[in-house]
């Protein structure tokens, strides 16, 4: 099967790296337009633990949607800013005359404190990206998915989403949260033909968790630990013993939820953790 998006635009956030760029080649490959926001700079408390998306990576996310012979509007903004989000919607909706999808993915991961000890500044730029920045996604492209009377937005959360992360609060509850959000909205917007859906995935081999500082969580007696001693004992935490998935398994989720063979699914919690929750 193919084109299983065709003729249909993509907003997705977070879109410079990881999993943000899997989905937007995933779904330019089945023929939608993408348009794409990211920060695509330096995020102070995320330094501590692994590097900031780059306007390179940015650069490279809009090589591969247009070698796949799809358009692109790629700009730079921070979902923490809601009129800054809000313009670029309104660019790509001026670009490409609507929205189908919208994939709220902009996501940061700090870890490593217990619950007490973890830093106000901390707390606030999680849960500032991580859920307001997702609520900020949503609110600026519902005016538009509610004239056109239908839509699919489709939010990440986490393995996290669904069960208690030790010493990962801030995260936790963010993606938890954002469960919330999915639930209220799609019971606001089913009336209007626009289904809202989160993506629970495990860990997932981006960035955000293939560097050491997240390697050490799991092995807090190694000064330095390399991915291949974390490899086993991350698959110890997934029913299926792989250590953590690729990008391109949530993309195929994502590009699930935003095509019509998902057109009555809403309200829905769409697990790609290798059983991780079933644990």
């Amino acid at each position: 099967m193919s084109g299983r998006v065709a003729g249909k635009v993509a907003f997705i956030t977070g879109a410079a790296r990881g999993q943000g760029r899997s989905h937007a080649i995933r779904l330019a490959e089945e023929g939608a337009d993408i348009i794409a926001l990211d920060i695509a700079g330096t995020i102070d408390s995320v330094e501590r633990f692994y590097p900031s998306a780059t306007e390179e990576d940015f650069a490279e996310t809009v090589r591969e949607v247009e070698s796949r012979g799809r358009k692109i509007v790629a700009r730079t903004a921070d979902v923490r800013d809601f009129d800054a989000v809000a313009a670029v919607v309104q660019e790509g909706i001026a670009q490409f005359g609507r929205i189908d999808t919208v994939v709220a993915n902009a996501g940061i991961f700090l870890f490593g404190e217990p619950t007490h000890l973890v830093a106000e500044s901390d707390w606030d730029d999680v849960l500032d990206i991580n859920l307001k920045g997702v609520w900020h996604t949503c609110k600026a492209v519902t005016p538009q998915l509610v004239e056109q009377g239908n839509g699919s937005i489709i939010i990440t959360s986490s393995s996290a989403g669904i069960k208690g992360t030790p010493n990962v609060a801030p995260y936790t509850a963010s993606k938890h949260a954002v469960v919330g959000l999915m639930r209220t909205l799609a019971l606001e917007l089913g009336p209007h033909g626009i289904r809202v859906n989160t993506v629970h995935p495990t860990g997932v081999a981006t960035d955000m968790i293939l560097n050491e500082s997240c390697f050490r969580l799991f092995l807090p007696d190694e000064e330095h630990p390399t991915k291949e001693q974390a490899a086993p004992v991350f698959a110890t935490t997934n029913a299926i013993p792989v250590p953590w998935v690729e990008p391109i398994d949530i993309s195929n989720a994502v590009l699930f939820l935003a095509s019509d063979e998902a057109r009555y699914v809403t309200g829905t919690e769409l697990k790609v953790d290798a059983g991780y929750t079933t644990r």
